[in-house]
């Protein structure tokens, strides 16, 4: 992997991470659009520390949410009321809604491997991601804030995170689309979609991290993999900004057109081939 794919899949992990269009897919299907050969062990080091970057980045935008979710809930652990505000039972429910794609994480962890490495199945789940982004931007209602949220709706928004376990199920389209299924407006879905990322997003992290300092090359490719990090991060870091304030006033529909069109792209290429 040379410098300028660093950057290139710098930018596309920041961008397409928080965005509903999938980054594992566009990790998958951009080096296959560019007919990029890449080592498969080097690549996956690679999407490993860009991933970690853009957690940075998300990690560092709602420092403020975090600090007083974290407050919050261990004032109401040492009160024995864990559920007295509203920041309190956001931090349980952000743990709840984690639980499905932790288990998807360990029991499908081989098939989810295989499918990596098929840019003609990554590019057919795509196609899912624009289904469920139009049915839900057609059916929900976008009335509730995000002080509504329950248990059952985190457990659901939860249900639809484990399903981006696949590459080419965009994670914030699927947990935006879950949020908007149960009625909340785009933004607190998508805020929502943003916090609840972090706790799966740091548990791969630190599963991936033991790999990556064990690999082989991990010193010689380290400047490549800086600087994918750091665009990463940066990149990510301006996505989460602009799409928290995009979603206020305009519909996901782009999004799944995005998905579709590239979806067709990629499948038309791959029989042409």
């Amino acid at each position: 992997m040379i410098f300028i794919q660093a950057i290139i899949l710098g930018i596309v992990q920041g961008l397409t991470e928080f965005l509903p269009i999938s980054s594992s897919a566009h990790l998958v299907i951009v080096p296959y659009l560019f007919n990029w050969t890449l080592d498969p062990a080097k690549a996956f080091v690679f999407d490993v520390l860009v991933q970690l970057g853009t957690m940075v980045a998300v990690i560092i935008y709602f420092w403020g949410d975090l600090a007083a979710i974290f407050k919050a809930v261990f004032a109401g652990i040492k009160e024995k009321t864990p559920f007295k505000t509203s920041d309190s039972r956001l931090g349980w429910f952000i743990v709840l809604g984690t639980i499905p794609a932790g288990l998807a994480g360990l029991l499908l962890k081989d098939r989810v491997e295989a499918v990596f490495n098929s840019p003609l199945i990554t590019a057919v789940l795509l196609l899912v991601t624009a289904i469920l982004l139009t049915t839900a931007e057609f059916l929900s209602k976008k009335e509730r804030q995000l002080e509504a949220l329950t248990w059952q709706d985190s457990l659901m928004v939860g249900f639809f995170q484990a399903l981006a376990i696949f590459p080419g199920v965009s994670r914030s389209g699927a947990t935006m689309s879950g949020g908007l299924f149960k009625g909340y407006t785009r933004e607190a879905a998508a805020r929502f979609s943003f916090l609840l990322s972090i706790p799966i997003m740091l548990a791969a992290g630190l599963l991936s991290v033991i790999d990556l300092v064990n690999a082989p090359f991990f010193l010689e490719f380290l400047p490549v993999l800086l600087l994918g990090f750091v665009i990463a991060g940066v990149i990510g870091y301006l996505s989460i900004r602009w799409l928290l304030g995009y979603v206020k006033n305009n519909s996901l529909y782009g999004f799944a057109i995005y998905c579709m069109v590239i979806s067709v792209v990629t499948i038309v290429v791959f029989f042409i081939r």
